[in-house]
């Protein structure tokens, strides 16, 4: 049986990681159920490009109309293993972190979290406000992740897409559905080693 993930993405600044949050996924073997914020695809267009948005949908198995509260991933009978929102937005995190199922996305992660399933949130935004640190809290008690998209800057990266894909490994890695894709820290080899 194939894996059925939901991913959520909203009009954060970080577009891309959206893209290779998909990617990571399809290349895991999971379907993906994607629901998107009208200003996910403004933001896509002006940060990746006009294509973005199609090559996101051509990822994913099921479009699902962020509007449309009546879709099979606002219930929790719906079987999926987890969901990414990449990016995560201040406004869906403070959403989810109080229970205000608005809309699909933030009625999709509600529904994670209730199920005890992994909801890993990919919360863009600098510098924080302690609003922003209480709904992360939330989110936390609850049971979510909340993965800042932090570079790893142990592995050296040269570009931009190098540390998003490292990013959208990460938040893949994190719902434990495939074996890891991130690259993993090693301490560099020194002459001193035995």
């Amino acid at each position: 049986m194939t894996l059925r993930v939901i991913l959520g993405v909203s009009g954060a600044s970080g577009a891309l990681l959206a893209l290779d949050c998909a990617r990571a996924l399809a290349q895991s073997g999971a379907e993906i159920d994607l629901t998107l914020s009208p200003m996910a695809e403004r933001t896509l267009e002006l940060e990746v490009g006009p294509e973005a948005k199609a090559e996101l949908v051509a990822l994913s198995s099921r479009l699902h109309e962020i509007r449309d509260l009546g879709a099979n991933i606002a219930s929790g009978s719906s079987p999926v293993a987890g969901m990414i929102v990449a990016p995560c937005s201040m406004r869906s995190l403070a959403a989810i972190g109080h229970g205000l199922d608005d809309n699909l996305l933030t009625r999709a992660a509600a529904v994670q979290l209730k199920e005890r399933r992994p909801l890993i949130l990919l919360a863009r935004e600098a510098p924080l406000t302690l609003a922003h640190l209480r709904n992360m809290t939330s989110v936390t008690e609850m049971g979510g992740t909340i993965l800042p998209p932090v570079p790893a800057f142990y592995l050296r990266p040269q570009t931009t897409q190098e540390i998003s894909r490292q990013i959208a490994a990460r938040a893949v890695d994190l719902l434990r559905i495939a074996p890891p894709q991130a690259t993993a820290w090693a301490p560099p080899v020194t002459g001193d080693d035995p």
